[in-house]
């Protein structure tokens, strides 16, 4: 869903919502190179496994 669907929303929690999504993985990425362990993204139709080692790659702290 994109941003300007979610703005024109009738629900005033569904935009508040994609902006929590993304704090949540944000946080999961964090949590995921504090502990040295993978997560798992959906990319198009794939699951793909994003190690500790490429999120510090990719600046995550």
């Amino acid at each position: 869903m994109t941003r300007d669907p979610l703005s024109q929303a009738k629900d005033t929690d569904l935009p508040a919502s994609l902006i929590a999504l993304r704090r949540a993985a944000q946080t999961a990425r964090e949590v995921a190179v504090r502990t040295n362990t993978a997560i798992v993204v959906q990319r198009g139709q794939k699951p793909v496994r994003i190690t500790a080692e490429e999120l510090r790659k990719a600046g995550v702290k």
